[in-house]
C-alpha cells in the first residue's frame, strides 16, 4: 500500500459541500478501476476521469487525510476505503419511500439503492387502494403507519416521490416521524427546519440545463429574435 499519511484521531472537519458532492463520482470511479485490477493512480489520471482539475481532486482528498505518494499515487483501495467511512457506508441507512406511484415504485425497485447501502425498509401511501400491494418485496403500508416504520425499522432516511401537491405534507410527515434526511423528488422546494437536510432531484431542471447546453452546441452565435419570437417564447 501508498505511503499514505493518515491521522490516529484526528478531530472531523467539514468538508465543503462541492467536495462531497465530488467524492460519489471519484467513489464509483475508484471502484471501476478496481474491478479492472488497477492498484495505484494519480490525481492527474483521478482527475480526467472525474472531468475536474488534478489541484482540486488533491484538495478533495485531503479533507479524508489522504496524500499520495510522489511517483507512486494513490493506493486505489484505500482511497475507496476512506471515501466510503467519510459518507458513512460502512454501515446501512434505511430508506422509506413516501409515495407508492410510478415514480415510488421506480425508485424502490432502483437496485442502486441496497447495493449503496441504503436499502429501502417501507413504502407508504394514502391511496387505500394500494395499500396492502408489494413493492420490490416491500409491503406498501398506509401513510398513518410511517412512524411506527421509521421507528421500527430504524429508518434514517425519506425519499418523497409524490405529486408536488402533496410534497411538503410528505415533507412534514417524515419530519414528525424523526427523519433528518429527505431526498426529494417532487418538482417544488420544501419548508423543513435548519436541521433537516434536503437532497432535491427535478428531472424537470436538469432536462432545460441539458437544453441550454443542446442550444449552445448548435449555434454558432446567439440568433437575433423579433419582438415577436421572443413574446412566443415567453408565453
Amino acid at each position: 500500500m501508498a505511503d499514505l499519511a493518515q491521522t490516529s484521531s484526528p478531530a472531523r472537519r467539514r468538508i465543503p459541500d462541492a467536495a462531497v458532492a465530488r467524492l460519489p463520482v471519484y467513489l464509483q470511479i475508484l471502484n471501476t478501476l478496481i474491478a479492472d485490477g488497477t492498484a495505484q493512480l494519480s490525481s492527474d489520471q483521478l482527475a480526467s476521469l472525474a472531468g475536474v482539475n488534478a489541484a482540486k481532486v488533491r484538495k478533495d482528498l485531503s479533507y479524508l487525510g489522504s496524500y499520495g505518494t510522489r511517483g507512486v499515487g494513490y493506493d486505489v483501495a484505500y482511497l475507496v476505503y476512506q471515501i466510503k467511512r467519510e459518507l458513512g457506508q460502512h454501515h446501512e441507512w434505511k430508506v422509506v419511500v413516501v409515495g407508492a406511484g410510478n415514480l415510488g415504485n421506480a425508485l424502490a425497485n432502483y437496485n442502486g439503492f441496497s447495493t449503496r447501502g441504503f436499502p429501502v425498509a417501507g413504502v407508504v401511501d394514502i391511496d387505500s387502494s394500494k395499500v396492502g400491494k408489494k413493492v420490490a418485496g416491500v409491503l406498501v403500508r398506509h401513510v398513518d403507519d410511517l412512524p411506527t416504520i421509521v421507528r421500527e425499522e430504524s429508518v434514517s432516511i425519506g425519499v418523497i416521490s409524490t405529486p408536488p401537491a402533496s410534497a411538503q405534507h410528505a415533507a412534514d410527515l417524515l419530519v414528525n416521524a424523526g427523519i433528518r434526511s429527505i431526498l426529494n423528488f417532487a418538482s417544488v422546494i420544501l419548508n423543513v427546519p435548519e436541521n433537516i437536510s434536503v437532497r432535491s432531484v427535478d428531472l424537470g431542471v436538469e432536462l432545460q440545463i441539458l437544453g441550454y447546453y443542446e442550444q449552445l452546441s448548435r449555434e454558432d452565435k446567439p440568433a437575433t429574435k423579433t419582438k415577436r419570437e421572443v413574446a412566443a417564447i415567453c408565453q
